[in-house]
């Protein structure tokens, strides 16, 4: 049981700290600035993409 544990745990906090890294990076690279913006633009035709069909 105990040697489970000295595997588990350093792998944990790899794991999460790769996800805080990738959350913080998203931060910096500005990916949550335009929250309406994505889920407006679903609502609309692309006018390019009909011309193509």
């Amino acid at each position: 049981m105990t040697n489970s544990y000295l595997f588990l745990i350093p792998i944990s906090l790899v794991l999460g700290g790769a996800g805080l890294a990738a959350f913080f990076w998203c931060l910096k690279t500005n990916q949550y600035e335009d929250l309406e913006g994505a889920a407006e633009r679903i609502l609309f035709d692309d006018p390019e993409k009909q011309d193509s069909l």
